[in-house]
């Protein structure tokens, strides 16, 4: 036993001379057992870069480069608007609410017509292809790739539950916004003009799941 206590305390003491205790520094790098990514290519902002030929790290941005939620000057496709878009402002456009109720059908502010509404449905699909069909499904019956990997209750949205008379428009725009159950919310990643085009690319198929 005696043998037990002077090995183990070796161990220990070769532990700590290597590792050192907890709050101690060091003047050279420590030992990494697994570096991960402690060590990894990346520009600093206003550092210099031997990477490029002018060796400055701050570079400007790739021609045709445009800031998620805004337009350029003068135009007002579907997509974004001239000033930022992801809420923070009253009404049922920016909430999905009206009062104390969840509104039903398009915001006025959307101003659309036969045209317009064309291309929100498909602003909607291509949207809710990056950001929902993982989960929910490309046909949105909840059988999205994570469900093939374990990830319980993924909503089926054709289910009657979630149809427009039982769950509104607003309600739907305010579960991407802030999220519901185990689904965080896209507010801080989706514009609002681009929630309600999810919105009405997910009434399009429950429609079109309907005829059927």
């Amino acid at each position: 036993m005696r043998y037990f206590f002077l090995a183990y305390a070796l161990i220990a003491l070769t532990v700590v001379g290597i590792f050192g205790v907890r709050g101690q520094k060091f003047t050279k790098p420590p030992i990494r057992v697994f570096p991960d990514m402690d060590e990894q290519d990346k520009l600093r902002a206003q550092k210099p870069d031997p990477f490029f030929a002018d060796g400055v790290g701050s570079r400007l941005p790739v021609a045709g480069t445009q800031p998620r939620g805004f337009n350029q000057d003068g135009q007002s496709v579907i997509g974004g608007i001239p000033e930022p878009e992801f809420g923070g402002q009253p009404g049922y456009y920016h909430t999905g609410h009206v009062g104390d109720y969840f509104g039903n059908g398009m915001p006025e502010e959307l101003e659309l017509d036969e045209a317009s509404a064309a291309m929100l449905i498909e602003r909607g699909k291509e949207r809710f292809g990056i950001y929902c069909a993982v989960c929910h499904g490309a046909a949105a019956n909840g059988q999205g790739m994570t469900s093939h990997f374990g990830v319980p209750a993924i909503a089926n949205l054709h289910e009657a539950r979630f149809l427009s008379d039982v769950y509104p428009d607003g309600r739907v725009f305010e579960t991407i916004t802030n999220g519901k159950g185990m689904m965080s919310g896209y507010g801080y990643n989706i514009p609002v003009r681009d929630r309600w085009a999810i919105v009405a690319y997910v009434r399009t198929l429950q429609a079109a799941s309907a005829k059927k």
